[in-house]
């Protein structure tokens, strides 16, 4: 065995009865709590980002293609369902599916209450992974190609601000530029969803996407436009730029970040926040794991002195320090990475952190835990921890080996 090691060891077992014991403790619980509190940062943090932004795709897709003319308002200009890319771009590495798609603005109207609405048009081709896990009554429609479905959904905001349920029919009004009087549609509601984003969920009611193509005086070859879904949001930029490649002149693919950049910037900025606790947990640990080992080397100054007497460096004696500091490190990592992944499991099982919807958009404080953040995070700790404990170490060059020996 390494001598350095195996007097490290020694300290280690022998250093139960030493005063600074209380003072390592508080050390490597500084350590437990820091970087529990790191791992608990990142992923609530990153929880939050992920759950609003599947949540805004959920809405939006990806990635959107339509009419170059269309002036971003709820009313599309129709696109030709008949496309190069159509849908033989789903095949593409990195593209999940691609679906139809159709918005017209509206007016919900019951005896009591009046509710401005978007009613998004839907075709055979649409995913409903999204909201299948957020219908909270009743079912999803289904849409064929032979006939129209007067089924829809709607939220749980509409249903209770309208006060309506489930088996009930509504009528939604709609106008056209070119019509007198405003067009009147009757739906029945097969399903209440709840997304807890309530700025969309306030908004948008799905339907058979033949209802906007009639009321459009489209034919059924005319959409509002495409969807994309991808399978690495990391990759969104550069699938984007890879489509716009493809589509014809007249059209234009955007982003769900270029659609909605308020919502992205503002999920951005909370890398800001967890960037400010990380360093700040990093300082705490790193000066109380300093002021631990100079007490544990004023301590150990006679052994020091008399590690020099028998011929060992200044360079083998400060690797003792900190193979023993390291050991202390490690030992608050272990403890660190227990309490933050019990909070995590109990906050994911029972959800016992509640949060308002309307202000934060989730019902529930959202976990997130990454392998490569968990180990980032540990290694990052443990390399910042040891290079600033070599600095401390050096306090063990300016001991003389007689003055040590002499030391009481």
């Amino acid at each position: 065995m390494n001598v350095q090691i195996f007097i490290a060891n020694h300290i280690i077992s022998k250093n139960k009865a030493n005063f600074s014991r209380p003072i390592i403790r508080i050390a490597i619980l500084s350590i437990a709590l820091g970087v529990a509190v790191m791992i608990m940062s990142v992923a609530i943090v990153t929880g939050f980002q992920k759950e609003i932004r599947n949540k805004v795709i959920g809405f939006g897709a990806h990635i959107q293609i339509s009419n170059y003319n269309d002036n971003n308002s709820m009313e599309s200009t129709p696109v030709s369902i008949h496309q190069k890319f159509y849908p033989s771009m789903e095949h593409q590495k990195g593209i999940r599916h691609i679906q139809v798609y159709a918005t017209k603005a509206g007016i919900v109207k019951t005896d009591e209450e009046i509710q401005g609405v978007v009613l998004k048009g839907i075709g055979t081709d649409y995913d409903w992974s999204f909201f299948q896990n957020r219908i909270i009554k009743g079912n999803k429609f289904q849409v064929s190609d032979t006939g129209k479905s007067n089924d829809i959904l709607i939220s749980e905001y509409l249903a209770t601000q309208l006060k309506l349920d489930t088996g009930q029919h509504l009528l939604m009004y709609f106008i056209n530029k070119d019509a007198l009087q405003p067009s009147v549609r009757k739906f029945k509601i097969c399903g209440i969803y709840n997304t807890g984003l309530e700025e969309f969920d306030k908004m948008y009611v799905l339907g058979d996407i033949k209802h906007i193509q009639r009321l459009n005086n489209w034919d059924s070859t005319q959409v509002g436009g495409f969807e994309i879904l991808i399978d690495n949001f990391n990759d969104l930029d550069k699938i984007t730029k890879d489509v716009y490649q493809q589509i014809d002149y007249n059209l234009n693919c955007s982003s769900i970040k270029q659609q909605y950049p308020q919502i992205f910037d503002w999920l951005s900025f909370q890398d800001v926040n967890v960037t400010i606790i990380l360093i700040m947990m990093v300082i705490v640990a790193a000066i109380n794991m300093i002021s631990a080992l100079l007490i544990l080397i004023i301590e150990k100054t006679k052994l020091i002195g008399i590690l020099k007497a028998l011929g060992m460096n200044n360079w083998g004696i400060r690797k003792i320090f900190l193979l023993n500091a390291s050991y202390l490190i490690i030992r608050g990592l272990i403890w660190g990475n227990i309490i933050a992944l019990t909070l995590s499991y109990i906050q994911l099982r029972f959800g016992i952190i509640k949060l308002s919807p309307a202000d934060y958009y989730v019902s529930q404080v959202p976990i997130n835990l990454n392998l490569f953040h968990l180990l980032l995070i540990n290694a990052g700790t443990i390399l910042v921890c040891v290079l600033v404990l070599i600095i401390p170490t050096y306090i063990v060059t300016k001991i003389s080996p007689v003055k040590a020996i002499r030391f009481s």
